[in-house]
């Protein structure tokens, strides 16, 4: 860890985060889905999450994309013996698994959701079209993106910073599993770990954070898209972070 990087712990001055953005992406991980389980979809967390969504739409009048992993379904990593393009082409169609599920939940608490895919699903979701996502999000629906970027190779994360762009956010929220933020250390194993109030862009790149992988934050880089990293398994996690973005991390 660079010398600079740990002399900003905690050092910044107190910032008045904004009350809410007007347009925000949801990064929202497969694992997280799971809950407890070793795979699949706990229906108490999916249900959770579905109404702090909720509430970010309708309460906090927030416009708000997700993005939805696979990793409870399938990990390409996991399967080495596969085709890399065929394993991750199989990945995609878990995300659309969970987007179908979220919007299941979405919709039963009379929340309009639309499930766009970057990958041609025309039976169970629209195409993913940048204008008509735009659309969806100024009319008070939820947009879920899944099918990743529609290529192999790539990741969520990838996809969550190439879609924040599209659409217009104001910000990325990276929802993670059971941390709030972006720590000096992992804080389940070092109780010394230091949560980061703010990061750039290249102390993610060069200190290997692994908050997301380095082609995502690159891209949010180059179109200074912010990001917040929050705890998305705790309850009132993503309303806390649109209202006050420095209880995670930020990075910009």
């Amino acid at each position: 860890m660079a010398l600079e990087l740990q002399d900003r712990l905690f050092e910044l001055p107190d910032i008045q985060p904004p009350c809410n953005f007007r347009r925000a992406l949801l990064k929202l991980s497969g694992e997280a889905l799971m809950g407890s389980q070793e795979s699949g979809i706990d229906a108490d967390v999916i249900r959770r999450f579905a109404q702090e969504i909720v509430i970010a739409r309708q309460d906090l009048d927030v416009e708000l994309a997700v993005v939805v992993g696979g990793g409870n379904f399938w990990r390409g990593k996991q399967h080495p013996e596969m085709d890399r393009n065929q394993a991750d082409f199989a990945g995609m169609l878990a995300t659309v698994m969970n987007g179908l599920c979220l919007q299941d939940h979405l919709e039963k608490l009379n929340q309009p959701t639309r499930v766009m895919s970057a990958i041609s699903m025309e039976k169970v979701a629209e195409p993913y079209i940048r204008r008509r996502a735009i659309r969806h999000l100024e009319k008070g629906r939820v947009v879920i993106l899944a099918g990743g970027t529609g290529n192999p190779t790539f990741t969520t994360d990838t996809a969550a910073a190439l879609r924040s762009v599209e659409i217009e956010a104001e910000v990325l929220l990276m929802a993670k599993n059971g941390v709030d933020g972006v720590y000096s250390a992992d804080p389940k194993t070092n109780p010394d770990a230091v949560r980061y109030k703010e990061l750039t862009y290249l102390d993610i790149i060069n200190d290997d954070l692994q908050v997301m992988d380095p082609t995502a934050a690159t891209h949010a880089m180059e179109n200074n898209m912010p990001i917040v990293v929050f705890d998305g398994l705790r309850e009132g996690g993503l309303e806390e972070a649109l209202v006050n973005p420095y209880s995670g991390t930020v990075i910009k």
